[in-house]
């Protein structure tokens, strides 16, 4: 079972960051959200409860068109070349 059942992650360009309603994910501004290694895309996380196939809890800025995580899937996002520099091998 998942550390977080309930979390997810909402990957978001970069410029939709301004439009992110803070009162709604876990992070606190726009200074403190992680961004791709390109600073094109960004993400926020939230917490759903889903009801009878209903999921509530979803910030302002979710869209279809964005791609939502679940905890496997984000930690899969996020150890990619787009979301983390390679270490340096000396």
């Amino acid at each position: 079972m998942s550390r977080f059942p309930n979390r997810r992650w909402l990957v978001i360009p970069a410029s939709e960051a301004a439009n992110v309603d803070f009162n709604q994910v876990l992070e606190s501004s726009a200074d403190s959200l992680r961004y791709s290694i390109d600073e094109s895309l960004t993400f926020v996380k939230y917490e759903i409860t889903e009801v009878e196939g209903t999921v509530y809890g979803r910030p302002s800025i979710y869209n279809e068109d964005y791609t939502e995580y679940d905890h496997a899937g984000i930690l899969e996002l996020l150890a990619t070349e787009a979301w983390t520099a390679p270490l340096d091998e000396e």
